[in-house]
């Protein structure tokens, strides 16, 4: 056979590990997995010097468009996401206006996107208080599932949903073997705890206490298991709550969990008054909790990482003034999440084997994305090229995101993504986008 491309590296991650491989496309698939040195026939032959990583799925990412793009654009997210080795994403319902809860919006956003996207792109749903009935059209629409938020969301037009909104909710998803993905704090523990305005980060912190969040999971748990739903959690915080999780899995509540970058590489010891580009919502808690995070991942409590990137324009963190209450919580760390994730684990002792399972094949399970998320023939020939020693400083005028600031600003990573490739045409390389956009929009159960 002759192959579109070859690409070869002494360290290709595949289902089993990294080893010496030769990987090769015909068509946008992986077809075959060689030796190293094996010779085979191809239109292109490329040996590398990095590790050849599957290209990573980020299933959490706000990109706002249309309505909100000014914070972030179609254009400007997918780029990024490629100079981070992602070569999948799925879109958030809100931030955008309209927000994705009836099958009207969710055209309009596709028209937004149409001829913008580097990589691949799917979208999920909304579950509003009301909008049961636009659920089963928008599945049959190709969303990947839905979210709720169990207390105020952030943007008025995408109201929280009361544990009745949830379970009316989660009894039409059963129905349909669809998933619910939930921003779960309780809105009573943080309304008693919230002060109106403060620069300090520990009062930021007491005002969204890990309370909050085990208390809305443990109800999330609840309605899971009485509708026989099947339930997600988003950008999971809190230590406490893995018991309760690991709990539910083994009594066969239908539940799976993630966490984000932020909360495994930043502590809140290291954040000063007033400094808002570090707020997000469930915030960044303790070292000592971020060990136990680590843990829940190496135990398998906790099944993914994801960015949930959540960006806004500088004005909305008002870092003039510091306000942690009133500035748009949000991290965005698309372009970097595997580099933050990789300089963590080599403290830590995880492989980056074990760094492609959570960022890359996981989040590809929970979509129900088949082709995505690993190196192994019959996939699709996404994958990176992953430079494990090289350490670079965060200079934000060399990220792709719309707006640049971030708190790994001036932070030493170590492993940088050297190029991308989607569907076996190269995208990225050395900090250029290659090529113009070529993804495609992903349908549920079809890709």
């Amino acid at each position: 056979m002759q192959f579109d491309l070859v690409v070869r590296s002494q360290q290709v991650i595949t289902d089993i590990g990294g080893r010496p491989a030769a990987v090769c496309v015909k068509a946008g698939k992986i077809v075959k997995i060689a030796g190293f040195s094996d010779v085979v026939q191809a239109a292109e032959d490329v040996t590398i010097s990095g590790a050849l990583i599957p290209g990573l799925v980020d299933s959490h990412v706000h990109i706002n468009e249309p309505g909100r793009t000014e914070w972030e654009g179609f254009e400007s997210a997918t780029k990024a996401a490629a100079a981070g080795g992602i070569t999948t994403v799925i879109d958030m319902p809100l931030n955008s206006i309209p927000p994705t809860v009836n099958v009207e919006s969710l055209a309009i956003k596709k028209a937004a996107a149409t001829g913008k996207c580097s990589i691949d792109v799917g979208f999920w749903g909304g579950s509003i208080p009301g909008n049961v009935k636009d659920l089963e059209p928008l599945l049959k629409a190709g969303v990947f599932g839905f979210k709720c938020f169990l207390l105020h969301s952030g943007v008025d037009e995408f109201p929280a949903s009361s544990l009745d909104d949830l379970s009316a909710a989660l009894e039409m998803l059963a129905k349909n073997d669809a998933l619910m993905i939930v921003h779960a704090e309780d809105s009573t523990a943080i309304e008693r705890s919230t002060k109106p305005s403060s620069r300090s980060y520990a009062e930021f912190l007491a005002s969204r206490p890990k309370g909050a969040e085990n208390v809305a999971i443990a109800q999330l748990i609840e309605e899971a298991r009485r509708n026989q739903a099947k339930v997600h959690v988003l950008h999971l915080s809190s230590g406490d709550s893995l018991s309760l999780i690991r709990s539910a899995k083994a009594d066969g509540v239908k539940i799976t969990a993630e966490t984000c970058p932020h909360y495994l590489a930043l502590t809140s010891e290291e954040i000063v008054d007033g400094a808002t580009q570090y707020k997000c919502c469930p915030p960044i808690r303790e070292q000592r909790n971020q060990d136990e995070l680590w843990q829940g991942l190496e135990a398998g409590i906790i099944d993914q990482i994801v960015s949930d990137h959540s960006p806004c324009t500088e004005d909305l963190k008002i870092f003039d003034v510091g306000d942690f209450q009133r500035a748009w919580g949000g991290i965005s760390s698309l372009q970097l999440g595997i580099s933050i994730i990789w300089t963590q684990a080599l403290a830590r002792g995880i492989t980056l084997w074990q760094i492609t399972k959570w960022m890359a094949e996981k989040p590809a399970q929970l979509a129900g994305l088949a082709h995505k998320g690993s190196i192994a023939v019959g996939m699709d020939a996404d994958f990176a090229e992953f430079d494990t020693e090289n350490e670079f400083r965060v200079e934000p005028a060399e990220l792709f995101h719309k707006n640049q600031f971030t708190p790994y600003q001036g932070k030493f990573l170590k492993g940088k993504v050297k190029q991308t490739w989607l569907g076996g045409e190269l995208i990225y390389k050395d900090g250029v986008m290659l090529n113009s956009p070529q993804g495609k929009f992903l349908i549920r159960g079809e890709n």
